[in-house]
């Protein structure tokens, strides 16, 4: 009896620090990770390559450092916000000069024969800073976020300069759920769009681009501490970007447009930029309610879809596990949201809160705007769709994010534990 208990207190204490921890996040995360291998593997069956095992390795990594940092104190970070930052932008700039060029970008550096792209981790880098910027700002002023703007233009441009536009848009998603989770006013991170919504009204109807001008004048009159100066600022933005757009669509060459819009008509240019869009369609249409059948799909075993072992493994989701297996991903991802949401509120500090707010962000838009494209509701962007399309970095980074926020949960009160 003496030695089942000993056994029993010595489980106990090696469970004991990941007590307060949240199981299902863990839980959610890997499975999709593991899944993901089994569906890159279907979709290289027929081509002799090991990306599912690799991508199998790269989560084992991930999930090793995952564990790692959620013993550690997240808060510990607040002292390092400006290291982190710098790093994240040396290993931007380092990508000009020392950078590989793939796919038409230059994104990635070669160290040892392991390519890493510096952009993936600056999500989470930025994620950290923003974090520790915000935290302690009950009720941020424009100022503040003006500020805090300037500082997050800094790695946002030089992702963008890759060019890099996907990540690009994630860091735009982070910035706008962190800043809301943060009490920045809604009217003024509605202010912070208006000119991109101008530019595409201006496109669509001159109407409707006039009629959102004046509801942004009509916002930044009722949200900002100068009326007079605000509507004039926010009304003269809205009228130079609706023209400036009008005058950049002209200047575009017609195989340019396509890509910007390819996705709304892809018949249009059916070999080139629609091809991604028409075949994904396909695939997943032709999976129906149960699927073809894992390594049955013809569309994904007769490699018909470019890339679709990391933008479109949606794609053959679709065609092999059908209805029910996209359903089942989803649902998978609901989870994992939900975790996060429930972090954040019985977070022990703002900060943490932030963290997993950030991390929530970051997955969520990857999570819309990916299978957007593989159904044809969004532009190729070449976002990857977390945890399940093969990337490396973007594997690494996930993980990270995971780790900061289970550190989170773990240094919850207990009386939040269920909550």
């Amino acid at each position: 009896m003496l030695q089942r208990i000993q056994v029993r207190n010595r489980w106990k204490s090696i469970f004991k620090p990941w007590e307060e921890a949240d199981p299902w996040l863990f839980g959610a995360c890997i499975a999709l990770t593991i899944f993901g291998g089994v569906m890159i593997r279907s979709v290289e069956i027929n081509q002799g390559l090991i990306d599912w095992w690799r991508h199998w390795v790269t989560g084992a990594v991930g999930l090793f450092l995952a564990i790692i940092i959620s013993r550690c104190r997240y808060q510990i970070l607040l002292e390092w916000k400006w290291p982190i930052y710098i790093l994240i932008n040396l290993s931007l700039i380092a990508v000009r000069f020392i950078g590989t060029t793939g796919l038409g970008a230059q994104r990635w550096i070669n160290i040892g024969g392991f390519y890493l792209q510096p952009s993936e981790f600056a999500k989470v880098g930025m994620i950290v800073t923003l974090a520790a910027l915000l935290h302690d700002k009950t009720v941020p002023t424009v100022g503040n976020m003006l500020r805090m703007l300037a500082i997050m233009a800094v790695p946002w441009g030089l992702i963008f300069a890759e060019p890099n536009l996907g990540t690009s848009l994630v860091f735009g998603a982070i910035t706008m759920g962190m800043f809301y989770w943060g009490n920045v006013n809604p009217g003024w991170l509605i202010l912070l769009f208006s000119p991109l919504i101008s530019v595409l009204f201006n496109n669509l109807s001159t109407p409707i681009w006039i009629a959102w001008v004046v509801v942004a004048g009509i916002i930044a009159w009722r949200t900002l501490p100068w009326p007079w100066l605000g509507t004039f600022g926010a009304v003269l933005v809205n009228v130079v970007s609706g023209h400036l757009g009008q005058v950049f669509w002209n200047v575009l060459k017609d195989y340019q447009k396509m890509r910007l819009t390819g996705f709304l008509n892809p018949e249009k240019d059916p070999l080139g930029s629609g091809y991604h869009l028409i075949q994904s369609r396909i695939a997943i249409g032709a999976g129906e309610l149960k699927g073809r059948g894992l390594f049955q799909g013809t569309q994904t075993q007769l490699n018909f879809i470019p890339e679709q072992h990391t933008d479109f493994i949606f794609s053959a989701i679709g065609e092999e596990l059908g209805f029910i297996g996209c359903i089942s991903v989803l649902l998978v991802f609901w989870i994992i949201c939900f975790r996060l949401v429930t972090i954040a509120q019985t977070a022990n500090d703002n900060f943490g809160s932030l963290l997993a707010i950030g991390v929530l962000s970051m997955l969520i838009f990857q999570v819309f705007v990916n299978i957007g494209m593989n159904i044809g509701l969004a532009p190729v962007t070449g976002i990857p769709l977390p945890f399940l399309s093969y990337g490396n970095a973007s594997l690494l980074s996930n993980f990270l994010g995971l780790g900061l926020v289970e550190a989170v949960a773990s240094q919850r009160q207990r009386k939040k534990r269920w909550n």
